[in-house]
């Protein structure tokens, strides 16, 4: 009945109000002073006078990001190391899983299988060898021994899922971009 709808609708709402409690006073914390954090409760803001609304300060955020932690840093150093680990592979996985999907080719199954294959072996067996690897040619310790490793981690996986979906594009689409004179090229570019 519209009642009950609407007393389960109030206790959700409620739920999710007291819910959301704690995460607001640590919102709140995160402006104020180490002073006033420590001498009152959060909610004191919403009073007025001293430790008012007036009395809310950037300086945490300042002294987090561009105090002597060097979090700031460590936030650019972060997306410097993920948009490119999840670029470089979607983005060579993408063009392999087309090859696999709609061109014909000598090996095909075999290398398909084979990248299928590379799913079950452990990422810490060859944790080491890379790291050989890395020394060998001086490329510890850098953003491109990052980016490769994570490529090369992720690759066969974004294969085989991009595969799934590509293989699944209706064939006659493919088959009418051939006609028209598409390159393979082309066809990945503009329909899948």
């Amino acid at each position: 009945s519209r009642s009950s709808k609407l007393l389960i609708n109030g206790l959700i709402i409620g739920l999710i109000l007291i819910w959301t409690i704690p995460t607001v006073g640590l919102f709140i914390t995160s402006f104020r002073d180490k002073g006033a954090v420590a001498t009152a409760g959060w909610w004191t803001v919403f009073g007025g006078g001293e430790g008012g609304l007036g009395s809310l300060t950037l300086e945490n955020y300042e002294a987090v990001l561009f105090g002597g932690d060097g979090l700031g840093t460590a936030f650019l150093n972060t997306l410097a190391v993920a948009i490119p680990s999840v670029v470089i592979p979607i983005l060579i996985a993408a063009f392999a899983a087309y090859a696999f999907a709609w061109m014909d080719f000598p090996g095909r199954r075999i290398l398909f299988i084979t990248v299928v294959a590379l799913l079950v072996v452990p990422l810490q067996i060859s944790l080491i060898p890379v790291l050989q690897a890395y020394l060998a040619i001086d490329l510890n310790g850098t953003f491109l021994a990052v980016w490769l490793a994570h490529a090369g981690f992720g690759l066969a996986l974004a294969t085989y899922l991009l595969y799934n979906y590509i293989s699944e594009l209706p064939k006659e689409v493919m088959e009418s971009a051939a006609l028209d004179g598409a390159t393979h090229f082309q066809t990945f570019t503009r329909l899948v």
